[in-house]
């Protein structure tokens, strides 16, 4: 692996081979999402426990500051949204040179293993892929299943996953699952982060679900919305932040969850 690839790779995943991205590109779909209609606001009290920042170009360049900021992964595909037919339906919307100009670490896109745009998704990670090497720029692949949520199961996550690997993904963002997470780590041959998807229904829920992922083999998390659209994300980033970089069970991250939002 080339020495640029391998510095921005470092940049995202810690000494601990560990991370912790921050996801704030749901915009690109889903519009002023509940508490992201302010991104610069949304991110100024967690950023501090983010390893990397996953955003959209537009974002980056009008709510997080140049100055110190943390690593950047650009969201590169999109063209759909919540109201059109199909969110499968994306194109590569940015270039590798409006990403150099950027200065980011990584681009991350998505792709819909069993849509009516298979084809064109995993295109779309090939195409990427292949201009990204040439100037040692770590791709993200993001296993996404739009709307359909029961796709995640281990077998179907398992699949994306290594298709993703395939293709030159260096990193697979996909969900957590619980009937065999770890084989779908187990058959993925690069590093794998787990997604949080919609807000769940209690905190301890998702204490849960990212302990048992990280004790299964993920290196880290790419949480957003169970972040900050908690009544209490600074509390949320923290308690998470342990279970990733501290070894945290899920109960130690319950209590720092607690101890910190009562404060």
């Amino acid at each position: 692996m080339d020495w640029g690839m391998q510095n921005r790779l470092s940049q995202l995943i810690k000494p601990d081979g560990h991370c912790m991205f921050l996801p704030i590109d749901h915009g690109y779909f889903q519009g002023p999402t509940t508490n992201l209609e302010k991104p610069a606001e949304t991110i100024k009290p967690i950023i501090e426990y983010s390893d990397a920042l996953f955003v959209t170009r537009g974002v980056l360049r009008s709510c997080v500051k140049p100055e110190g900021s943390k690593p950047i992964i650009l969201r590169v595909s999109g063209g759909t949204s919540v109201v059109g037919k199909d969110l499968a339906n994306e194109i590569l919307t940015t270039s590798i040179t409006e990403a150099l100009r950027l200065n980011v670490t990584a681009v991350g896109l998505s792709i819909f293993v069993g849509s009516d745009y298979e084809k064109e998704t995993l295109s779309n990670l090939a195409n990427l892929v292949n201009v990204c090497e040439d100037y040692g720029v770590p791709v993200m692949a993001v296993t996404a299943v739009g709307k359909e949520l029961e796709k995640r199961g281990s077998r179907y996550l398992g699949l994306c996953c290594r298709i993703a690997a395939e293709l030159g993904a260096k990193v697979v963002k996909t969900y957590w699952c619980d009937d065999g997470f770890d084989k779908v780590v187990a058959g993925c041959p690069v590093p794998v982060v787990m997604a949080g998807g919609p807000k769940v229904g209690s905190d301890k829920e998702v204490f849960d679900f990212v302990y048992d992922g990280m004790q299964k083999g993920a290196i880290g998390i790419n949480l957003g919305r169970n972040i900050w659209q908690n009544p209490h994300p600074v509390a949320m980033a923290k308690a998470l932040y342990a279970i990733v970089h501290e070894k945290a069970t899920a109960d130690d991250a319950n209590d720092i969850f607690i101890e910190t939002k009562n404060q």
